[in-house]
C-alpha cells in the first residue's frame, strides 16, 4: 500500500524545511495550507499554496496533514483543531535519516525530528513537536505536545518541557529542570532553574522577563 500524499500547514521557513525533509524521505507533498488570502494560488519551492482547510475538501480521503509547518506553538495548536474539525488525518512523525531513535524512546504523531538531532534513551516526545536541526535531547527528557525546540538547543537529562513551550536557538537547559506550559526561552539562554507556566525567560543565567498572555 502506497503512502498518502501530504499537505503542510504553513509555507514559511519551517514549512519549507519540512518540505525538504519530505523530499529526503521520499514523501509526496501536494500543497501548502495558508490562511493568508494573498498566498492562495502562489507557488513556494515549486509547490502550490492551496488556501486554508476549506479549500482542500476534495483531498480528505487521499491526503494527510502536517500541522508542524510553523514554529509558533499556539498557531500549531490552532491548525490541529482546524484539521480535526475538518475530518482530515494527521501525518505520522517524520524523522530525518541521520537521526537514531532508541527503542525505548517515543515520538508522537505529526512531530518532526530534523537533521543532526540526537535523541538519547528513554526520551518521550509528544504530538506536533518540532525538534529542529542539531538539537540534543539527553536521557529521560520529556517534551509535551506543540513544543518547538529551535536549532542547536541542548536539553540535559531528566528535563521536562511542558505543553506549548518554545525554546530559542542555541539555548541550554540544565538537568532536572522543568519548563512550565506555554513558556518561552529566549535564544542563547542557559536555564538553571525551573520556569513557571506562561513566562518569558532569557539570559545567562535565564531570568524572568514577563508573563505571556493571549496564548
Amino acid at each position: 500500500m502506497s503512502e498518502a500524499n501530504l499537505l503542510i500547514w504553513g509555507c514559511g521557513g519551517m514549512g519549507r524545511e519540512i518540505l525538504a525533509l519530505c523530499e529526503v524521505l521520499g514523501r509526496n507533498v501536494i500543497g501548502f495550507l495558508d490562511e493568508r488570502i494573498e498566498m492562495r494560488g502562489q507557488f513556494v519551492d515549486n509547490v502550490p499554496v492551496l488556501g486554508d482547510i476549506t479549500h482542500i475538501v476534495k483531498y480528505r480521503n487521499e491526503a494527510e496533514i502536517i500541522c508542524s509547518g510553523v514554529g509558533d506553538p499556539a498557531l500549531k495548536r490552532k491548525f490541529v483543531y482546524k484539521t480535526k474539525e475538518a475530518g482530515f488525518r494527521f501525518a505520522p512523525a517524520l524523522i530525518h535519516p541521520s537521526v537514531n531513535v532508541p527503542k525505548n524512546s517515543r515520538l508522537g504523531v505529526n512531530s518532526i525530528l530534523c537533521a543532526g538531532s540526537i535523541v538519547s534513551i528513554n526520551v518521550q516526545v509528544g504530538n506536533f513537536v518540532i525538534v529542529n536541526t542539531n538539537v540534543t535531547l539527553a536521557h529521560d527528557v520529556s517534551v509535551f505536545d506543540y513544543c518547538t525546540i529551535s536549532p542547536g538547543v541542548n536539553v540535559s537529562g531528566h528535563v521536562t518541557v511542558e505543553e506549548g513551550v518554545f525554546i530559542g536557538t542555541g539555548s541550554a537547559i540544565r538537568e532536572k529542570v522543568s519548563i512550565g506550559a506555554w513558556s518561552m526561552i529566549g535564544g542563547g539562554s542557559f536555564v538553571a532553574n525551573d520556569v513557571p507556566p506562561q513566562a518569558l525567560y532569557a539570559g545567562v543565567p535565564a531570568v524572568f522577563k514577563k508573563t505571556r498572555t493571549n496564548l
